[in-house]
């Protein structure tokens, strides 16, 4: 069950997780960086921000669970909540400003709220399932971009696992001729978060983690996205691949990607 408190909380904490990255923004030079994988970054701006919510979620909401990209998981009652720090590290580090806190909720297994907050520009993106989405509080909704021709796509490129690099350039070869454009900014929460206000007509991106779409795929369905997998009948929370486009535009937009 999701409340108003929730909600509240939510936002609450996703600004205060976004005053310790601002912080670290005006020192990043300064920040200690390590390597996960190639390409894939943590620095202490991801922990300090991480380590931040745990603590108040632990204290606010004890008989939560609890998913975080840099501290793992605790399973607690049938709700959890999913969170990314710091999505865009990368953009981060080099001082390109997309980057987000991302907050989901999970009740039961099912992302029921969503927060994706841009410090840099204070743009809150909320969604409660069943409540509609709002930008700084203010109801938003997909774009009505009339044509394939106009519109224009976000994606994200493989950066560390390569087994679908091949498959990704072939997407963009298919979609580019019949689109206004593509973009790939880093940070697929924030991503999302652009298509359910309608600054993207659509996205798409394989294999992503809990925490990078959870946020977002409640803000995108309650703008009036319509969302799916690589195939019709798949979930991206359970296959973390994700496509997802304003619905007049979808059809001709998965049929380009899948190849149909």
């Amino acid at each position: 069950m999701i409340d108003a408190e929730d909600l509240t909380l939510a936002k609450t904490l996703a600004r205060e997780a976004g005053e310790i990255l601002m912080a670290h923004w005006a020192d990043r030079e300064r920040l200690s960086v390590s390597a996960k994988r190639a390409g894939d970054f943590v620095s202490e701006a991801d922990r300090d921000a991480e380590v931040h919510l745990k603590n108040r979620l632990a204290a606010t909401r004890p008989a939560d669970g609890w998913l975080g990209e840099e501290t793992g998981s605790a399973t607690r009652g049938t709700r959890r909540w999913v969170v990314d720090p710091l999505d865009g590290t990368t953009n981060f580090l080099r001082g390109i400003g997309h980057w987000a806190v991302s907050i989901a909720l999970e009740v039961e297994g099912q992302a029921s709220l969503g927060i994706i907050y841009d410090p840099l520009r204070d743009e809150t993106f909320a969604a409660v399932k069943g409540g509609g989405a709002t930008l700084n509080d203010q109801a938003i909704s997909v774009s009505a971009t009339p044509s394939m021709a106009g519109a224009l796509f976000g994606t994200g490129i493989p950066f560390s696992d390569m087994r679908f690099i091949d498959d990704h350039a072939a997407d963009i070869a298919r979609l580019m001729p019949h689109c206004a454009g593509v973009r790939r900014m880093g940070a697929a929460s924030l991503d999302l978060a652009y298509v359910a206000a309608g600054r993207l007509d659509g996205f798409w991106e394989r294999v992503l983690q809990p925490w990078d779409i959870a946020a977002g795929l409640v803000i995108l369905r309650e703008a009036g996205a319509r969302v799916e997998g690589w195939q019709p009948d798949e979930a991206p929370e359970e296959t973390g691949t994700v496509l997802t486009a304003t619905p007049s535009l979808f059809p001709d937009f998965a049929a380009c990607l899948r190849g149909k």
